[in-house]
């Protein structure tokens, strides 16, 4: 059962392989994404995030889902080392660095609870796979050259785990690097990231996006955490361990 359509304004695609999927538990998946949309969208005016930006809303107030969101954010501020943070140039907080992340690990547990061990969730390249694909084998990502989408870097097996690129190619210069504002990220044109979850992969690939080259020092330090940079030239970068994911 696979359902392809529009959630944050960004392309996504669902797929539970079982012959006793239903579409009821596909859109149970996307209403999952659509609840987290009308709470943190920054576009939307009657969001939650909405309401705290232009001071209708205080801390006393907040839901449980804003305060969690809220607290691994600043969690992840400090673990890059400010390079992750959510307050933007004009002072409004943008959490959306981490809630995509976020939102594919809740539909994520869900397809589990639903008691499906195989599947596939994607927004905007951004991806949690389980399991096998329809035809039995291991699901296999394409990472696309960011200069010549319609080519590939390298194809990967990410056995369970998630994985998240960061860059300009699909939605522009929409990084910042928050260390230094005025200054746009230099040297990498897009950061692919595997980690234990798809959570873990969004977040720490937007932080290390904005650091520029020394994100992949930063990346190799962490635990579990495997990377593949693509720069300018045609040229590569990978961290220790993500050629094992590599099969074409």
């Amino acid at each position: 059962m696979r359902i392809s359509r529009v959630v944050m304004g960004m392309p996504a695609t669902v797929e539970l392989v079982s012959p006793t999927a239903t579409e009821e538990q596909v859109h149970a998946l996307y209403d999952c994404f659509d609840e987290i949309d009308e709470r943190f969208s920054t576009y939307k005016e009657t969001s939650e995030i909405s309401a705290i930006n232009r001071g209708a809303c205080t801390s006393d107030c907040y839901s449980d889902d804003m305060r969690e969101v809220l607290r691994l954010c600043e969690e992840t501020k400090m673990l890059t080392n400010g390079y992750f943070d959510i307050q933007t140039p004009n002072g409004d907080l943008d959490p959306s660095g981490l809630v995509k992340g976020w939102a594919l690990m809740r539909a994520a547990n869900l397809a589990r609870a639903q008691g499906h061990t195989d599947f596939y969730i994607e927004i905007a390249g951004d991806i949690q796979t389980s399991g096998v694909n329809s035809e039995g084998n291991a699901w296999r990502i394409g990472i696309s050259n960011p200069q010549r989408k319609h080519e590939l870097v390298a194809v990967v097996e990410p056995r369970g785990l998630g994985i998240a690129t960061s860059g300009t190619a699909e939605r522009g210069e929409h990084i910042y690097n928050p260390i230094a504002p005025d200054e746009k990220p230099q040297e990498l044109l897009s950061l692919t990231v595997l980690a234990e979850n798809i959570y873990e992969a969004d977040r720490f690939a937007t932080a290390a996006f904005a650091m520029g080259k020394s994100g992949m020092v930063f990346l190799s330090t962490l635990p579990g955490v495997e990377a593949l940079a693509v720069v300018a030239g045609d040229m590569m970068y990978m961290t220790q361990g993500f050629e094992n994911f590599i099969v074409a």
